[in-house]
């Protein structure tokens, strides 16, 4: 929820009119009938008026009570992540629970524990015909107060799927690839899952590939090489030099390790691409072949605070 999306003042103005009114009806109303006992019609209302001043009572004060948490939450996060919609949506849910449990035992004059127990044993079996829904829902719940990731953030759930977050519900995570492919994901599998967040704590991240050239070329000369090209690419963060290191050396080559910053995580396709035919080129230019005949990739590097932040599911 976000300050837009805050409670307007005049609708709590109007919730605490409602309450006062309902409360102003149901205790007015049966001292009204006992003065006026000729009044026939008062008699026969007094007490079904009373009880629907205090259920109208009950609802209003719930919705007041949720605006004002509401707005309380919202104030107190400011310049923070926005609050979770489902855990706003569960506070609501707990308030108007209370408030209808109190009307029933209004209405049909039976103590709050015989309907809690009642209801409670319904529930109970309900919850075991749909658990898988109820796991769902709770890990919504869980990630709304965690919160890993938010709608568009570009995230990895580990064996599951890799894309942009769409929306996040209470018993489903929503996602587009990029090849945009939209995929729908139960809550309760992502939290069981690791969750790579790529746009977070910002959208800039440290990438990396890896090749093998002959042994009879110079690491400087080599790495110096790599580095002249990887630099020339456009498509990496500015400001921000590549680096080259050495992660192998043996009888069938030495292995360089070319490091360069993505500016977020939708580019990084294009990035790899430019970088790896900038080098390809130069090497070509100086003659130079690659010893291991490919230039292999094995995934984006997280280097410490600086690059995607890692929860654990």
């Amino acid at each position: 929820m976000t300050k837009d999306e805050r409670p307007p003042v005049g609708a709590l103005w109007r919730s605490a009119a409602a309450v006062l009114a309902a409360l102003a009806i149901a205790t007015l109303v049966e001292p009204l009938a006992l003065r006026h006992p000729d009044l026939s019609a008062l008699q026969l209302w007094a007490q079904p008026l009373r009880n629907a001043g205090l259920s109208v009572a009950c609802f209003a004060g719930a919705k007041l009570a949720h605006g004002l948490a509401a707005r309380r939450l919202l104030r107190r996060r400011k310049g923070r992540r926005a609050v979770p919609k489902v855990l706003l949506d569960l506070l609501w849910f707990v308030l108007l629970a209370v408030a209808t449990l109190a009307s029933l035992s209004l209405f049909f004059r039976q103590d709050l524990s015989g309907i809690l127990t009642g209801s409670g044993l319904v529930l109970a079996v309900l919850g075991f015909a749909i658990r898988n829904a109820v796991a769902d829902v709770f890990s919504g719940l869980a990630m709304g107060i965690e919160a890993p990731f938010r709608i568009g953030d570009w995230v990895r759930i580990e064996t599951l799927a890799e894309g942009r977050v769409q929306e996040i519900g209470w018993r489903t995570t929503r996602l587009v690839t990029r090849d945009s492919t939209y995929v729908i994901l139960p809550n309760s599998q992502i939290s069981s899952r690791r969750i790579t967040n790529f746009s977070a704590p910002r959208q800039e991240y440290r990438d990396h590939a890896e090749l093998t050239l002959p042994v009879d070329l110079p690491v400087a000369q080599a790495g110096e090489l790599i580095a002249q090209a990887a630099t020339a690419a456009r498509a990496i963060s500015a400001g921000k030099p590549p680096e080259v290191q050495v992660t192998h050396f043996g009888p069938a080559g030495i292995t360089y390790r070319v490091k360069y910053w993505v500016p977020q995580h939708d580019r990084e396709l294009a990035c790899r691409n430019e970088v790896l035919s900038l080098i390809d080129a130069a090497l070509r230019e100086q003659g130079i072949r690659l010893s291991a005949g490919r230039m292999p990739w094995d995934g984006a590097e997280v280097p410490g605070p600086a690059g995607p932040s890692q929860p654990q599911g």
